[in-house]
């Protein structure tokens, strides 16, 4: 198979947004994906980017299941900010129709997609986790040499190396990681050692940290145009004669979903930031990225300590150290900026494609409604709050029963016993509820938001039965 000429091969590694921009710019052929540990459980980021897939009509790409766990520890999951799905708050997302690919596995299908194309052609972009890249490296070293590029979202460096707003957290002050104060999420710390110690990937390697993803936010004005196409920047645009697309609605549920996490997390309200596209972006359209007239770095990876949100035990484990070499001398490519106007024009232009072949049914005004979809555009939804005292007991009560408990305690038990709607959905509609949703260190999850105290909150077993689980 060879490439065709005026598009860049890639192999994605993989991501909603990111995902979007592979599979419908026109300068991009999306040779296939593979999916890995990270924001959900493996087997859901599989579903979910299957399901993304039949969204944006791309049914014919094939998708392989790949590491549920890093090299050498175990899994970490983000549903603070993606919720247990890895897309919760999203209603819209479709079945998907095509299986996940067995045929051969994860490593073996990347490295026949990528080694089938002409020398110095095909990129590998990875958004997640490095465990995938690590591995296929390992295992197939020849590769590293054939490849034109791997592009990396990932890391953070901190230190004031952009102006980007890196957020804060209530009780911690600044930081500059996302997962610890040193830290990014996604990151298998051997792995990514691995990769950015490697003498022949490192010149050919573009990291896209928090840094520079921080100054792409989805703001108002993004989430209207993701929602209603950029025509709504008509001044002739009626808002309230035009039904948005399925679509669109979809994506538009993913970010504001994103938008009301990442404002309570890290109290950064403009709007999210917009990740993994960016690692795309870089590998098929480098030239709107400023990387500073040619800087070049030494990456490394902290790999001693604890990937923990437990601050008594993190270390550094899994922060980025650059060193920018001299003028001249191979290394990774950081960029600092890039032309948000190209990027997001990319973005939209990739959505009216998409669009245009999604086999997604259409939906009412009603519909739409409903699923709360015109509510993320307008404004952040937050999902839980932080400045709750996890050792301040709140009363619940109950006709012939009286009792405290912490949030920690109620939030444990609705994980545990995943005691589902009826009990914090009856909470919620209490008119005595006054609290909501704990955020508790280990699961903080939107999915076991509970309101409690009052009248309503349930039956006398239910409290027993919360009371001795504990």
């Amino acid at each position: 198979m060879a490439a065709t000429s005026s598009k860049t091969p890639i192999w994605l590694d993989c991501d909603a947004y990111a995902l979007l921009l592979c599979a419908h710019d026109p300068r991009v052929e999306l040779l296939g994906v593979s999916t890995v540990h990270g924001n959900a459980a493996l087997d859901q980021t599989t579903y979910n980017t299957r399901a993304i897939l039949e969204a944006i009509g791309r049914r014919d790409v094939k998708v392989y299941s790949g590491a549920s766990k890093p090299i050498v520890r175990s899994a970490v999951h983000a549903a603070d900010i993606h919720g247990e799905s890895g897309l919760d708050g999203v209603t819209l997302l479709p079945q998907p129709v095509e299986p996940t690919a067995t045929d051969v596995g994860h490593l073996e299908a990347m490295y026949r997609a990528l080694i089938a194309m002409p020398p110095n052609t095909a990129w590998l972009v990875s958004t997640g986790t490095l465990t995938n890249i690590g591995l296929l490296f390992q295992k197939y070293p020849d590769l590293a040499g054939h490849i034109k590029g791997l592009s990396i979202m990932g890391g953070a460096v901190g230190g004031s190396f952009t102006d980007a707003p890196m957020g804060t957290v209530k009780g911690e002050g600044e930081r500059f990681g996302n997962w610890t104060p040193y830290a990014e999420f996604n990151c298998d710390p051997e792995a990514s050692h691995f990769i950015f110690s490697h003498p022949v990937l490192k010149p050919k390697t573009v990291l896209i940290p928090l840094d520079l993803t921080h100054q792409v936010l989805g703001t108002k004005k993004v989430r209207q145009t993701l929602l209603y196409g950029d025509e709504v920047w008509d001044p002739s645009f009626n808002k309230t004669d035009y039904t948005p697309s399925a679509l669109r609605a979809l994506f538009t549920q993913i970010m504001s979903f994103f938008a009301g996490t990442y404002a309570e997390v890290f109290s950064i309200t403009e709007g999210p930031p917009l990740h993994d596209p960016l690692a795309v972006a870089a590998a098929y359209n480098p030239d709107i990225f400023d990387d500073n007239g040619g800087e070049r770095f030494q990456v490394g990876i902290v790999t001693e300590g604890i990937h923990s949100i437990d601050q008594t035990q993190v270390g550094e484990l899994g922060r980025t150290k650059v060193t920018k070499l001299p003028n001249g001398e191979g290394g990774c490519r950081i960029p600092r900026h890039v032309d948000l106007d190209q990027f997001w024009g990319s973005i939209e232009s990739s959505m009216k494609c998409a669009v245009a072949v999604s086999p997604m049914p259409k939906v009412s005004i009603q519909d739409l409604e409903k699923a709360g979809v015109f509510n993320g555009v307008e404004k952040l939804q937050f999902r839980h709050r932080r400045d709750l005292d996890m050792t301040e007991k709140y009363p619940i009560e109950e006709p012939g029963l009286t009792t405290n408990c912490t949030p920690t305690l109620i939030a444990t038990y609705c994980q545990r016993r995943a005691f589902a709607d009826i009990f914090w959905l009856k909470c919620a509609q209490s008119k005595y509820a006054k609290l909501g949703g704990p955020m508790v260190k280990g699961f903080r999850s939107p999915g076991f938001l509970v309101f409690f105290a009052g009248q309503e909150i349930g039956t006398s077993a239910a409290i027993n039965g919360l009371l001795s689980a504990c």
